[in-house]
C-alpha cells in the first residue's frame, strides 16, 4: 500500500488564510508539471530543482509514501546556510528495489535513523523554507518573486542506490550544474501514481 505524502487537511494551527490554498492558485494533490514552479528539473537560471514541490499549509503532517528504514535525517535549510532561508530539516527512507524518499524542508521530525516505518505513518511537518523578510536585491531572480508570496511546501526527491546530500553541486534541494546526477529520478509520475491508488 502507498499513501499520498501530504495530510490532506489543514493543521489546527495554521491561520484559516495560509490554509486556503486555493487562494495562492495551489491546489491539494498537485504535482508541477514539467515548466512550472516547483518542477522536477526546473531551471532557476543558476541551479536546476532536484525534486518537486508540493504545496501545503504550514506544520501539515508529512507521511511515508511507503514502508521502509530511515536512512538518514539531517538539516536541509538554514540562514548560516543562505540568510533568507529559515531552519528546515529532511528525512530519507529506504524503501524497496533500492528506491530512495527524501521528504524535505521539513519543520521537524518525528522519526529516527534505523526506525522501520510503516507506509502512511507520520515522519514530520511542513516548513516554510524561505524568510520573506530576507529576501533582497542580492538573492536570485527566482527567490525574489516568491517575495511574500512564500507558500509553504514538502520538498521531494526520489533516488535509486543512494541518494546525495552532500556534494559541491547540491545545496538545499538544488543542483549547481548542467548535468542531472544519474542516481536522481523525476518523482513526477511515482507521485501521480499515488492519486490513483
Amino acid at each position: 500500500m502507498k499513501t499520498w505524502p501530504v495530510n490532506t487537511t489543514a493543521p489546527e494551527n495554521t491561520l484559516p488564510e495560509k490554509a486556503d490554498l486555493e487562494n495562492i492558485g495551489l491546489r491539494k494533490f498537485q504535482v508541477p508539471q514539467k515548466g512550472e514552479a516547483g518542477s522536477f528539473w526546473e531551471d532557476r537560471g543558476d541551479r536546476y530543482h532536484c525534486g518537486v514541490d508540493l504545496y501545503a499549509p504550514e506544520n501539515t503532517e508529512v507521511v511515508s509514501v511507503e514502508g521502509g528504514i530511515v536512512a538518514q535525517t539531517g538539516l536541509m535549510t538554514s540562514p548560516e546556510i543562505l540568510p533568507y532561508w529559515n531552519q528546515t530539516y529532511y528525512v530519507i527512507i529506504e524503501q524497496s528495489k533500492g528506491l530512495f524518499c527524501k521528504y524535505g524542508e521539513l519543520a521537524g521530525f518525528t522519526v529516527k535513523e534505523g526506525n522501520e516505518i510503516e507506509p502512511g505513518q507520520l515522519i514530520g511537518h511542513v516548513g516554510m523554507v524561505l524568510n520573506s523578510g530576507k529576501i533582497d536585491g542580492s538573492c536570485p531572480f527566482y527567490i525574489r518573486k516568491l517575495k511574500n508570496k512564500n507558500p509553504s511546501m514538502l520538498h521531494f526527491e526520489l533516488w535509486k542506490n543512494q541518494p546525495i546530500t552532500s556534494h559541491r553541486n547540491y545545496l538545499g534541494g538544488n543542483w549547481f550544474g548542467e548535468e542531472k546526477p544519474e542516481n536522481l529520478i523525476d518523482p513526477t509520475g511515482y507521485l501521480e501514481r499515488l492519486l490513483y491508488v
